[in-house]
């Protein structure tokens, strides 16, 4: 009876951190489109400063971490020291306004999708620079992801989509979603060298030195000199505050998400967590092309199903390596 109540309460709590990356990331990309491509107030201007949303997020997590690290954290103070960040911080600060700024030239899908294909430059660069050899079945995965981003790429998208961006370009879009892959992959490295080095650095020591060093880059290439882009991004906000409510609910999501992300990490592991986390993403696309009005033809859908199944078949491999290893440790 007790073992059944577990895993009753093991299902709810599962079911509750789906519920809640779920929520609060697609409410995250609804509002990220929104600011991308909704002309605000009775001049009809765009929010030209997508990396101001970079800043907003880092100072609004850096206060998050910071209070949960108060409240429930039980740290004895020898996780990483806060200035061991500084490196992955840069990376940190680069990649995701690169990702943002692709929002200018390409739809949102369209970003979704080739920031889905994290594995192609990571085996890249395992391949040429360390020399890694990869399985059959994860060349499989790579030529799923690769092929689905190129075909949804190559099609040409709809006027209506086109219409929404602030200076369509495809190329530069898509060259801004492969750097900002590259740059993610650095951070994640030193992220886990850190983790390595210090084993007892929490989830929210990550979080607030990650944070605290975004938010003095941003802060210096925002408002470093008089005609840095963060008074003009103040100044719209002042000017609309619709836009400056759509920044803060886009952090609060933010914040919120990576909870709920520790949490699922936290009770059930990183294979979990990207299993909730890719699916979100296909979610997140769906919902796009309803809710937002980004009409995809046939042939993009297909691409859509076409990198979302490498992406599983990728979780399916990491669920058998898994239960090998498991195996083995029960076997000694």
């Amino acid at each position: 009876m007790e073992a059944h109540v577990s895993g009753l309460r093991r299902v709810l709590l599962l079911s509750f951190c789906v519920a809640g990356i779920w929520t609060a990331y697609i409410s995250q990309g609804v509002l990220q489109e929104n600011l991308s491509t909704k002309r605000f107030g009775p001049d009809k201007k765009r929010f030209e400063h997508l990396p101001f949303l970079n800043l907003a997020q880092n100072v609004v997590c850096l206060a998050w971490s910071y209070l949960m690290l108060k409240i429930w954290s039980r740290s004895s103070g020898e996780g990483a020291p806060w200035w061991s960040y500084w490196s992955a911080g840069i990376t940190n600060t680069i990649g995701p306004a690169m990702g943002i700024e692709a929002l200018k030239y390409i739809s949102y899908p369209a970003q979704v999708l080739a920031k889905s294909s994290k594995m192609i430059p990571v085996m890249l660069m395992g391949t040429l620079v360390y020399g890694t050899r990869y399985t059959f079945s994860e060349y499989i995965c790579t030529f799923l992801v690769a092929g689905g981003v190129s075909m949804f790429a190559l099609t040409k998208t709809s006027s209506k989509t086109i219409s929404k961006l602030a200076h369509p370009n495809a190329p530069l879009g898509y060259g801004l979603c492969f750097l900002n892959l590259v740059f993610d992959g650095f951070t994640n490295a030193t992220q886990d060298s850190l983790g390595a080095r210090y084993p007892k650095t929490t989830a929210w020591d990550i979080m607030l030195g990650m944070n605290l060093w975004g938010t003095i880059y941003n802060m210096i290439y925002m408002f470093g000199w008089p005609q840095a882009s963060g008074f003009e991004a103040v100044k719209f906000c002042r000017q609309h505050p619709e836009a400056a409510w759509d920044v803060l609910f886009y952090c609060l999501c933010g914040a919120v998400g990576q909870n709920f992300i520790f949490l699922t990490i936290s009770r059930f592991g990183s294979l979990a967590n990207t299993t909730i986390t890719t699916t979100r993403k296909f979610v997140s696309i769906v919902v796009s092309s309803l809710l937002s009005g980004n009409p995809l033809y046939a042939i993009q859908w297909g691409s859509v199903l076409m990198v979302f199944s490498g992406l599983s078949y990728q979780i399916y491999l990491k669920w058998q390596k898994l239960q090998r290893s498991q195996k083995k440790r029960k076997a000694t």
